[in-house]
């Protein structure tokens, strides 16, 4: 089979399916992409065994069709030095030899035989459906996936619940130290049911979404989910298990309320948390009358540092700890230019939610508080 193609599309297309394929995998046929010549598109197809992802790309001059699994590295690393030119791709159906042509050289190599390739997993009779527009479901993921757990022994924490009723739709990340909770109320499905996206996909997902104007089809049945978007299909096994009941530990009643300008809160922490404890990171936050200080040490070096910056504050007095890197990930995650911090005492999780809110859209994040020791 032959066919012409362009080095820019292909190596986009390329670069988008690899995206997906481990460093070591179980069968050496999934460090390969799959190129299935289908009339005048040449569907490519990566895996690595429990994630499957397919696009597509224009060819021109096709002869035949067929299937050939080719090295995506090899592929990857030889197309990211072309210009933007024609290639023409020529393949043996018996033995499977590729030769790749350009406009100044030939090169040669063999794949394997596209029919071992693994198929892409199909959904079950019963699978329910959801359409998200793109934009919005690349925005929860965002806003959701970086709070997400690497736990073993809880895998149903590794990845994004999505709690679907009927007038809304719900993201849920947490890695038992904070919590992201994303409420859409502009994706109406109409149905009630729940499933849990794992990270890499959702990753995936995020990354690819980036260009896409139009909505999501997402079918999800027992044991699959399936995004498909343009010219992309993405099916992934999803995390089985009973995800934790997130209402039950959003605090109720944080009584003490903090409105203050985001990004000189997240300056201000990132100054006075490079004086923490390498191993605790902790940042003490006192608050008193339209003023927080902020404050770390670390006694086995003698340093230290604390900061005042005003506030919207006129709470009982008070004094917090929470982990540097966990309050500042939290903070630069939300695009509201004032955040409110929602306290109730030093023992009990925080509660941040931006100011603003998008339309249809309502973000809290919950951060579990560090001891203090005094």
């Amino acid at each position: 089979m032959k066919f012409n193609v362009s080095s820019s599309q292909l190596f986009g297309q390329l670069q988008a399916v690899s995206r997906v394929i481990n460093s070591k995998n179980s069968l050496p046929i999934l460090d390969d992409v799959l190129f299935d010549l289908v009339g005048d598109k040449l569907l490519l197809t990566a895996s690595d065994g429990e994630t499957t992802i397919r696009t597509s790309v224009e060819v021109t001059d096709v002869v035949g069709a067929g299937k050939v699994a080719s090295a995506a590295k090899l592929l990857l690393e030889t197309l990211k030095e072309f210009s933007e030119q024609p290639l023409s791709f020529t393949i043996d159906e018996n033995n499977f030899a590729v030769s790749m042509v350009s406009q100044n050289g030939t090169y040669s190599f063999v794949g394997v035989n596209g029919n071992e390739y693994p198929e892409m997993p199909g959904m079950d009779a019963e699978a329910r459906e959801l359409q998200i527009p793109a934009k919005i479901l690349q925005n929860a993921i965002e806003q959701t996936i970086f709070c997400t757990a690497d736990d073993d022994l809880r895998p149903v924490m590794n990845g994004i619940y999505f709690d679907i009723t009927e007038d809304k739709v719900t993201m849920v990340a947490t890695d038992a130290h904070r919590l992201v909770r994303y409420i859409n109320t502009g994706v109406a499905s109409g149905k009630v049911a729940n499933f849990i996206l794992p990270k890499k996909p959702a990753s995936l997902l995020k990354n690819v979404l980036g260009k896409e104007e139009g909505d999501v089809k997402v079918v999800f049945g027992e044991k699959n989910a399936r995004f498909e978007f343009g010219n992309v299909i993405i099916v992934c096994r999803q995390i089985e298990g009973r995800f934790p009941n997130y209402n039950a530990v959003i605090p109720q009643n944080n009584q003490n309320i903090v409105t203050i300008d985001r990004q000189t809160l997240i300056n201000a922490c990132k100054r006075v948390a490079v004086f923490a404890n390498n191993t605790t990171a902790m940042l003490r936050l006192a608050l008193s009358e339209n003023q927080i200080k902020i404050s770390a040490q670390d006694i086995d070096f003698s340093t230290s540092a604390e900061e005042t910056i005003s506030c919207d504050y006129n709470g009982a007095p008070m004094a917090i700890g929470f982990k540097a890197p966990f309050l500042i990930d939290l903070l630069s995650s939300i695009a509201s230019d004032d955040v409110q911090l929602k306290l109730a005492d030093p023992a009990r999780a925080g509660l941040i939610a931006p100011v603003e809110n998008a339309e249809n859209e309502d973000v809290l994040i919950l951060l579990m508080p560090m001891m203090l020791n005094d």
